[in-house]
């Protein structure tokens, strides 16, 4: 039973690619983001080379997997627990898990890596991963519409993804190529309101015809009217038209307001994560 540790994405997806396949839900981020570096780069998210992880149990099959794309937390999937001992012993001695700027894992995966890394910790974020188990149009419905987002939004969407970046506290800007590599399938919508825009939703390229709802930003000033609502649904629906039969998003667990939204839409529970990182 071994980890390896790798910067070369064609060697991971060659040895750990069906493993994540096989589990869309929990493995979302990790296939959204190996999709990503290799259609566009693997400085897509940042200046740092990424890299990337696999556990090989001991049937020799490979049964859990991370990335990492610098300044971003390392990410990891579903993981056996002897994977996440391995893994916090690593923490001290591999290389390329030196310098990390945070966890994201499995609340008790998260918490028994905070025991080994060595340093105090703190809880960025809490999040629930959320399955659609069949789409409920908000009650009451919000006023106003969505509309697929345009090239004319880009300036738009960059600024509303740079501030839900800053409200989360997540490194690394908003990246305006990220924002366009979305508008070439859709995967932008606005909610308008007496013609202006209002709130944004987006989803995830379909991979193996699993989406990711998220993020959904709508500014502080306009919050509590339902627009949230209303471009999630509008932007689940959009998923499964653009081929995904499985659709999933995330949700801060400090947030009330936006969970009790998603399970009315129709959304339910899969497992809590944490985001951790050195205090």
């Amino acid at each position: 039973m071994t980890w390896t540790f790798t910067t070369d994405l064609a060697a991971y997806r060659a040895a750990a690619g069906a493993a994540v396949a096989a589990r869309p839900a929990p493995h979302t981020l990790l296939l959204s983001v190996a999709d990503a570096l290799e259609r566009r780069g693997l400085h897509t998210f940042g200046p740092e080379a990424p890299f990337f992880g696999w556990w090989t149990g001991a049937d020799g099959a490979v049964s859990g997997a991370l990335l990492c794309t610098p300044p971003h937390p390392l990410q990891l999937g579903a993981l056996p627990p002897e994977a996440v001992a391995a893994l916090a012993g690593a923490l001290a001695t591999e290389p390329l898990l030196a310098g990390l700027g945070g966890i994201n894992a499995r609340r008790a995966d998260a918490e028994a890596l905070a025991a080994a890394w060595g340093r105090p910790t703190r809880v960025v974020e809490e999040l629930r991963l959320y399955r659609l188990a069949g789409l409920v149009p908000p009650r009451p419905a919000p006023a106003g519409r969505a509309r697929v987002a345009a090239g004319a939004d880009l300036p738009l969407l960059v600024e509303w993804m740079g501030a839900f970046h800053t409200e989360l506290e997540i490194p690394a800007g908003a990246s305006e190529t990220l924002v366009r590599d979305r508008l070439t399938y859709g995967g932008f919508l606005l909610w308008e309101d007496g013609g202006a825009p209002v709130a944004l939703a987006s989803f995830s390229r379909p991979i193996g015809a699993a989406s990711r709802v998220g993020p959904v930003y709508t500014p502080p000033a306009l919050r509590g009217r339902g627009y949230a609502a209303g471009v999630t649904h509008a932007a689940s629906g959009a998923a499964y038209a653009a081929g995904a039969s499985e659709v999933v998003l995330f949700t801060d667990l400090a947030n009330p307001t936006s969970n009790g939204i998603y399970r009315r839409l129709g959304y339910r529970p899969v497992e809590d994560r944490v985001r951790i990182a050195p205090a």
